[in-house]
């Protein structure tokens, strides 16, 4: 019965805590935001594809555009968070 309850317990502060992080990651990106990120990652896989760009320079410029489509897809960038920054039209 102990382990019951306690395992209710962890489950809902779990929950609670998963509803505080979404609270925090309101989606703060608008439409024009995802499209140039998105068309940034899409220009550096051509670059990469057609071995314009090699080296480190694929390394960081990779890593940016991974990073710019996953926040592109979420809606939410965390950079904009400390400064208050919001693309998204307000409603």
């Amino acid at each position: 019965m102990i382990v019951l309850l306690s395992g209710l317990l962890f489950n809902l502060n779990v929950k609670s805590s998963l509803t505080n992080k979404l609270k925090i990651m309101k989606k703060n990106m608008g439409s024009t935001d995802k499209i140039i990120r998105v068309l940034f990652a899409f220009i550096v896989a051509v670059l990469f594809f057609t071995n314009t760009i090699s080296g480190v320079l694929v390394l960081v410029l990779g890593a940016l555009a991974i990073i710019m489509v996953l926040t592109s897809f979420i809606s939410f960038c965390p950079l904009y968070l400390p400064f208050g920054i919001s693309t998204r039209k307000k409603e």
